[in-house]
């Protein structure tokens, strides 16, 4: 394995060719020693001087702070993009959220970052450039790097909107990423490079093509040829660009995702290394040997010094200035410890009833500033035989991870907290001075152990101190990845054990001095500083946290001051020291036999150990007391480097393939690789001890010499189970380590580390990560130190904080995905701060062959901390998926990362007609068909049949019932603003036919435009039409206040229709030729305005009646989601028809009264409006719904004042109700509002049935009365304004479960509620009388099979007869209303609906018998979206998204260029913006297996909704490329 290893002695070769050299002699590594020339070694010499003057040129550090090898790698994978750029869209952000706080407003956050426990890296370990000119020098190094020569003629950095040279940011990246590492992107193929803009300029081309800029920005089109120009559609067309890069061959093999869609499954590399070494030898370490005088337990060695030598010191603290603080001597540790024992066992609860007895646990709460009341206290609790758990002391009720300690502290039964009198003073309380019960935490006794508040013992008492045995000693916590606290078992055996071992492999002796800079209460601290200490009688100097903060030098000058032999530290005290160290002249590190490095198991400790040896060996450090240890909470300290006095021992290290460690395999690296990973051995197994190393996961099967494993050890001195989870201990500390023949390796059992490494030739251990810190992405092993090391070398000092950064992975698609948060600094401009993020990017792509999901920066100090100011990493983790981490920068890259997509879909070619219709089968299915009752075969008294025409009805029906009202307007406070008899109706018909025919000149069958509020004008208006021969055309009237962008819909229907005259109202006679009107449109073009307001008085001489029913009755005019204006022409015929059809449907008779809360300009709102009292009879209560704005609760109290039995609404006056009367239900009954009798209430729309806003409608006013089964929604299209309509008779209406994935391939599969993928569809009303149904496939216009998805299509005499177009291009729409099958029944005619969705046979029957027909509506097809070959709804999408945060409160989906585009409306601060990105990215991926392209975040209300609730999808989208939205953010996802 020699030949594996490289153990190099010099601890500063950076000379690359030297290195080179070494590797290739590395097999003869012990004789490298003579190959060296002397004066290498020396730490500055003439030779190695010059050298770092040949290399200043290249930017390199200054050689004091040297850039380790992997800096160096970093800096020269970035130089490796320089080759190819692309522009890469930068996200925009509105102005509030950019503006930079004064820099006096921030206090630096501790880069003090310990973070402790948490498995985040410290990356101070790298060593900082201090020196100013070494930084700038760097900068410019990598800006030439990155930036390729100033002479380069690409002409990326134009495209920023305020670019400076760093435009191209991440296209770099994407140029140069593994290719077989990432997924296809988006399909962009559509877009053919003729329309893609210029954004490479080839390299020979002459210099007069400049490149596009975004004023005048580049010319695109969309999709359908429309040339659009802006900045956003620039940003979107480079994204496009940077996406468009080769295709990874397709994959062989697919994990079925429970039905078609196949999410693909990550292939082994065939060229992936594999371990070849032969099986691994557990390692076993020295004996543990026996001296004579060690003490039989550690009481006992406390009753020894305490009586024996009581004015011995045993540990000194400092205060904040460096002085010593207090001196605690062995005699009053003994006393004291006396008191708080006798203290707990007998002055807590009552003498019958004591609170605490021997073995129960009791919690310790210290500062780190107090580490002598921390002593005492520990060791009375082991003299009182209580088990002591030591925690953090909580400092508010919500501290990051404190609730996790609660419930640690419940489960070990904890009811007492020893504590100190400046903590107990400083612990929150509540008003009444009683400290607040802690979130998640035990009702806790809290008891001061200062000596004046504790007794004396009486004379005759006297701890029992027995010799070790198998008594739990204490309880350490563990802080989980995720976030979870388990509490470790010491016993008194092992505890002691640990001294012994500790004692031997460290050398120590009584009476030394030993400074210790770690926390005092878990780990190498506790265990050095506390127990060993007293163990062996020495004199521990504990330096608190708060000094380090002030003078990172002071555990230095202690060594110095107290010539201490051993230090306990951490890489970051010692990269600390490196940059405080210049000013200090006098110090000399000789004394230290031993410095021990806690965190010597963290690989990139490596670094700051070397530096710390370059700066610090002229004052006295020697090479061999470096004593980098590794350690974990279950196995305590599992290998420690001894200290030597043979100089000649050098440290071992390894440089090792970083891709290798990704497979779990040990390659030694050829320096050609970037990516290395040098590590050190962290010295010999401990005494005592069997060390092997198993595979990470399923069965602990030994490892081979040259793979990576868990380390497993087997001793006495270890934990011994996690407190309480007799499950998790087994898996743990209960392993069984077992050959490839399956055979145990020993009787006893072995405990996991949770340390990834190998044993190394000479028994060394090498630890190259954690397994808390394992990130397995698509089966490659990342650990979360590397990737931090990496981020921290590109450059950070300028951005971002070096020890505040956070790596973790989410899963999301069936796959680990890696996220890092760094916190920024306050002074670093957005520009930077993208480009730094990019960078990033680049250089781990780079050097780990890995793509980042997702790389968020924050405010400086937000990050939650642990309570040594190191990160917390699982509360990062929280709230980056609650949404509440509130980034100041985010930039995803799911697009690069996110390789197991399913494939796109193959579209299949439709089975031919000739096999599949048999009788009424298709496919062996019954055709899907249906109809509503029939026409011709209901006999009815219905006497308004006699007549053709609706003008006749009135006619007659002013003349039987003249006085019978027909309608009712109300106002917005509930009264009868107006009303309309039959014979009133008739006569003002009557004065308004003369008024067109005498003021208007209008001839028979000219068009009139009705433009008027909702109201009774509108009816009489309409009449007259009909009653002067002219056709009518309702038109919404502008908006007041909003004249520029309603008028001008108003002047394009005017015209379309080819309108001769216009007949309002006064008022909006005013408003038409108002100055604000004239700065919309060009008033001078209206045609005739008649004003209604003036009536003529005499009759007309004669009533129009038309000769043919099939002559137009009026133009129906509606703007459809997707932004298109269509008119559809109603002729005589088909209006009676539709009138009857809902006549019959709803039993209309003149004794009923309708409540209609609707907008009657278009579809059925118009015709149950305006059209169907005249028809039945019956009285329509008109309720405009402009008036629910001031007044939601007037419809529904209209209905119950009203006894209202039907009533017809649309969904925003259901979302109105919903949102607006929520809270007021009990003061509506009060009022007396009564639902009871309500049969119908149906919602008039032109969707898919809103289920869940119908649902929660039904449940908030079930308390009033309302029948849930009332509620129903009809369906109509332009084709046929209402095809269904939930009648009287008839069943519920039924909701069935289909599968969203089927959905996507045009299919419906049925699925039981509830599970997975589930959508849940209602049923759109019955089928109206005399109407037709068939399912028939869009594309070859074959009739399908019941429960298949296509398009609906409807026969019925109430059909319209065509759209009304001003160009005469009817030949392209003309299949809308007269298609015919291409099999089976050829003969009928049909009008396609547009819309999708699949009829089911039910088992109810209807009111004729017959077995019940549903008719399920999904969604119409021009607005669903194909991607990657499927069939998107927009609305599931949007569902989705709503659904992923609390401040979504809208959502609207649209694409463009094939990149999907999410729209979200926030409702909340702007600075929650950027958390939604990551959320919303994440939640359509996982639901709906699509990649965001892009995410707009706006204001509530920016999303346009038409009069029926739709969204305008169309209009948002050209909205967003215009630049017309003001988003607060746009993030454009790689």
């Amino acid at each position: 394995l020699k030949t594996l290893f490289l153990v190099y002695f010099q601890s500063n070769i950076t000379d690359p060719f030297l290195k080179k050299h070494l590797l290739v002699i590395g097999a003869q590594s012990q004789r490298v020693d003579q190959a060296l020339p002397q004066e290498r070694r020396a730490p500055v010499t003439p030779s190695s001087a010059s050298r770092y003057h040949r290399r200043r040129s290249s930017g390199s550090r200054d050689e004091r702070y040297r850039s380790d090898v992997h800096t160096e790698a970093v800096q020269a994978a970035l130089a490796k993009h320089k080759e190819r750029k692309m522009a890469v869209p930068m996200p925009s952000k509105r102005r509030s959220l950019v503006v930079q706080t004064s820099m006096d407003a921030y206090t630096p956050p501790d880069t003090s970052s310990g973070s402790e426990d948490e498995g985040s890296v410290q990356g101070d370990s790298q060593g900082t450039p201090t020196s100013s000119q070494g930084s700038i020098n760097m900068e410019h190094w990598i800006s030439q790097a990155i930036h390729g020569s100033t002479t380069s003629t690409t002409s990326s950095s134009s495209t920023q909107s305020g670019g400076s040279g760093a435009a191209h940011r991440l296209a770099d990246v994407m140029a140069q990423t593994h290719i077989e590492n990432h997924s296809a992107p988006p399909d962009v193929t559509t877009y053919t490079s003729e329309h893609s803009i210029q954004v490479e300029r080839p390299q020979g081309s002459t210099g007069s093509r400049t490149a596009p800029k975004y004023g005048n920005a580049e010319l695109m089109e969309t999709g359908d040829g429309v040339p659009v120009s802006s900045r956003v559609s620039a940003k979107i067309q480079q994204l496009v660009n940077t996406l468009k890069r080769p295709k990874r061959p397709p994959l062989r093999e697919f994990f079925v995702d429970d039905f078609e869609e196949l999410l693909e499954v990550q292939q082994p590399d065939p060229n992936q290394p594999k371990p070849e070494g032969a099986q691994m030898l557990a390692m076993r370490g020295e004996q543990l040997g026996v001296v004579t005088n060690w003490p039989p337990s550690l009481e006992a060695a406390l009753q020894r010094w305490g009586t024996i030598s009581p004015k011995a010191p045993c540990l000194t603290t400092m205060d904040t200035n460096g002085k010593p603080l207090y001196i605690l001597t062995y005699g009053k540790l003994w006393t004291r410890s006396m008191k708080v024992a006798y203290s707990i066992l007998h002055k807590l609860g009552t003498k019958q009833e004591p609170m605490v007895r021997p073995g129960d646990r009791v919690a310790l709460v210290f500062p780190n500033n107090d580490p002598a009341a921390f002593m005492a206290a520990f060791y009375g609790c082991l003299l009182a035989e209580v088990v002591p758990v030591p925690i953090e002391v909580p400092l508010t009720r919500k501290d990051a991870g404190s609730q996790q300690i609660g419930f640690l502290l419940g489960s070990c039964g904890v009811t007492v907290a020893l504590t100190s009198d400046a903590c107990h003073k400083g612990l929150p309380k509540s008003p009444t001075g009683e400290i607040p019960q802690f979130k998640g935490w035990p009702k806790l006794l809290w008891f001061v152990t200062e000596s004046k508040h504790l007794s004396k013992p009486p004379r005759d008492w006297f701890p029992h101190i027995k010799d070790a045995n198998n008594d739990t000693a204490y309880i350490e916590y563990k802080t989980c990845k995720d976030g979870s606290v388990l509490g470790v078992t010491v016993t008194r055996t092992a505890l002691l054990t640990h001294c012994q071992a500790l004692t031997q492999a460290c050398g120590y002796t009584e009476a030394e001095t030993i400074v210790n800079v770690l926390d005092f209460k878990k780990d190498v601290g506790l265990w050095h500083g506390i127990l060993t200490s007293v163990m062996n009688m020495m004199h521990v100097i504990s330096i608190p946290y708060s000094l380090m903060k002030v003078n990172p030098l002071s555990w230095i000058q202690k060594v110095c001051q107290y010539k201490a032999k051993v230090a306990c530290v951490k890489s970051r005290d010692m990269h600390w020291a490196l940059v405080a160290h210049r000013d200090q002249r006098d110090i000399n590190l000789s004394s230290l036999r031993m410095l021990i490095v806690a965190d010597g198991a963290n690989p990139w400790s490596i670094s700051s150990c070397d530096a710390f040896l370059n700066v610090f060996q002229s004052k006295g450090l020697r090479q061999e007391v470096i004593c980098p240890c590794a350690s974990s909470p279950e196995a305590l300290t599992v290998a420690i480097r001894r200290p030597t006095d043979d100089s000649n021992q050098p440290p071992g290290r390894g440089v090792l393939s970083m891709h290798g460690l990704t497979y779990g395999v040990i390659r030694v690296d050829s320096e050609e690789k970037l990516s290395v990973l040098t590590v050190q051995d962290v010295g010999l197994v401990m005494p005592g001890a069997i060390m092997c190393s198993v595979k990470p996961d399923g069965v602990p099967q030994l490892c081979r010499t040259d793979e990576i494993g868990e380390l497993c050890v087997c001793a006495v001195a270890t934990g011994t189970s996690y407190y309480g989870l007799s499950g998790m201990t087994k898996n743990t500390f209960e392993v069984f380590p077992m050959t490839s023949s399956g055979a145990p390796i020993s009787e006893y059992p072995f405990i996991r580390t949770g340390l990834l490494g190998f044993v190394g030739p000479g028994g060394l251990v090498f630890v190259v990560g954690k397994m808390d810190g394992l990130m397995v992405v698509s089966g490659r092993r990342h650990n979360a130190d590397d990737i931090v090391a990496t981020a921290l070398a590109v450059e950070p000092m300028k951005f971002v904080y070096r020890g505040r950064i956070a790596v973790f992975s989410v899963t999301v698609l069936h796959d680990e995905r890696i996220v890092i948060v760094a916190e920024q600094r306050p002074d670093s401009t957005e520009e930077d701060s993208f480009q730094w993020m990019s960078r990033v990017l680049q250089a781990i792509d780079s050097i780990h062959q890995v793509g980042v999901y997702c790389l968020a920066l924050v405010p400086a100090n937000t990050l939650p901390k642990t309570p040594l100011g190191g990160i917390h990493l699982s509360e990062t983790k929280q709230l980056f998926l609650e949404g509440s981490l509130h980034p100041c920068n985010v930039l995803m890259c799911p697009h690069t990362c996110v390789t197991n997509l399913p494939k796109p879909r193959q579209k299949q070619p439709e089975i031919g007609p000739a096999s599949v219709m048999v009788g009424n089968l298709v496919s062996g299915k019954r055709i899907a068909q249906a109809s509503g009752r029939d026409l011709g075969q209901i006999e009815d008294n219905d006497q308004a049949r006699k007549f053709l025409f609706l003008s006749e009805v009135l006619q007659w029906r002013a003349q039987t019932t003249p006085d019978h009202v027909l309608y009712t307007l109300l106002n917005c406070r509930g009264a009868i603003a107006n009303s309309l008899t039959c014979v009133q109706l008739h006569k003002r018909a009557e004065k308004i036919a003369v008024m067109l025919m005498e003021r208007g000149h209008l001839q028979d069958g000219d068009h009139v435009a009705l433009v008027y509020p909702p109201g009774i004008d509108l009816i009489a208006a309409f009449y007259g039409c009909l009653y002067a021969g002219c056709v009518p055309i309702t038109v919404r009237p502008p908006h007041p206040q909003n004249i520029a962008t309603t008028l001008p819909t108003v002047k394009m229907i005017v015209e379309v229709s080819r309108s001769a005259c216009l007949m309002t109202t006064q008022l909006i006679c005013k408003l038409l030729r108002s100055r604000e009107a004239a700065a919309a449109v060009d008033v001078r073009t209206w045609p005739l305005i008649l004003d209604t307001d003036d009536l003529p008085k005499k009759r007309p001489a004669q009533i129009c009646k038309p000769c043919n029913p099939d002559t137009l009755a009026y133009l129906d005019f509606s703007v459809s989601t997707t932004g298109m204006l269509a008119g559809v022409k109603m002729s005589h015929a088909a209006t009676s028809a539709f009138c009857r059809s809902i006549k019959l449907q709803c039993e209309l008779y003149p004794s009923r009264e309708v409540a209609i809360c609707l907008d009657p300009y278009c579809g059925l709102g118009f015709v149950l409006w305006c059209l169907c009292s005249v028809y039945s009879g019956h009285q329509s209560i008109l309720i405009p719904p402009s008036e629910l704005e001031t007044n939601p609760a007037l419809w529904l109290l209209a209905v119950s004042q009203y006894k209202v039995r039907d009533t017809f609404c649309s969904y925003s006056v259901m979302e109105l109700c919903t949102k607006g009367l929520g809270s007021q239900t009990e003061s509506l009954k009060a009022r007396g509002l009564d639902l009871s009798r309500v049969r119908t209430c149906v919602v008039v729309a032109e969707e898919r049935p809103r289920i869940a806003l119908t649902q929660s409608f039904s449940k908030l006013f079930k308390d009033l009365g309302l029948h849930p089964r009332a509620v129903s929604t009809s369906f109509g299209c332009r084709v046929n304004l209402a095809i269904c309509l939930q009648g009287t008779s008839g069943p519920d209406p039924t909701t069935v479960y289909v599968d969203m994935r089927a959905l996507r391939h045009d299919r419906v599969r049925l699925v039981e509620r509830g599970s997975p993928h589930s959508l849940p569809l209602m049923e759109s009303g019955k089928i109206l009388p005399g109407v037709r149904i068939i399912i028939a496939n869009p594309e070859t216009k074959g009739p399908l099979g019941d429960s298949h998805l296509g398009e609906i299509w409807v026969h019925s005499a109430h059909n319209a007869s065509g759209y009304f177009t001003i160009y005469g291009d009817e030949s392209l729409q003309s299949d809308h209303f007269n298609s015919r099958l291409s099999f089976g029944d050829t003969q009928t005619i049909w009008a396609r609906t547009g819309y999708l969705g699949f009829l089911r046979r039910t088992e109810l029957t209807d009111a004729n018998g017959e077995r019940h027909d549903a008719l399920y509506v999904v969604g119409a097809l021009d607005e669903a979206m194909e991607l990657r070959g499927m069939r998107y709804h927009p609305i599931d999408i949007e569902t989705s998204v709503i659904r992923a945060h609390k401040s979504v409160t809208e959502c609207a989906v649209f694409t463009w260029t094939n990149l999907l585009v999410v729209v979200v409306e926030l409702d909340g601060s702007e600075q929650e913006a950027l958390d939604l990105v990551p959320l919303v990215t994440n939640v359509v991926l996982e639901e709906h297996y699509l990649i965001v392209g892009v995410v707009v975040v706006v204001d509530i209300g920016v999303i346009p909704i038409n009069s029926r609730g739709e969204k305008q999808r169309m209009h948002l989208r050209d909205g967003f490329l215009a630049d017309q939205l003001d988003p607060i953010y746009v993030a454009y996802n790689m």
